[in-house]
């Protein structure tokens, strides 16, 4: 049955791959590193994975990471600084960014000194 269904492109491991990494990237602006995982948990082949990522690049990780930080750094006017550094932190390292993306959106943000 499943072979059918791959025969007749109704499944399609790496179809389906990149249009699951492009919509949690672009809409709920978790990071390639969870993406990858979420996609091997659904059983799709390590290679299809990395092609379906290679559609994000590095700027487009941060600019989704920006973009998460800003909307979180708008409703926090009244926190101190520190408190706004750590929530905004928090908020990106469970989203799977990184430290150095991380760092890069404080320092625009002007939460971190360079």
């Amino acid at each position: 049955m499943i072979f059918r269904l791959q025969e007749t492109g109704l499944i399609n491991d790496r179809e389906f791959a990149t249009a699951w990494a492009t919509s949690r990237h672009n809409h709920k602006k978790i990071s390639k590193r969870i993406i990858a995982g979420e996609l091997r948990q659904k059983g799709v082949l390590q290679e299809q994975i990395d092609e379906a990522l290679d559609g994000i690049d590095d700027e487009s990780e941060y600019r989704a990471a920006f973009d998460l930080a800003f909307k979180k750094f708008n409703t926090m006017s009244r926190l101190e600084p520190d408190v706004q550094v750590r929530r905004i932190q928090s908020l990106l390292q469970r989203k799977g960014f990184g430290f150095s993306v991380i760092s890069r959106v404080l320092k625009e943000l002007d939460l971190l000194k360079s």
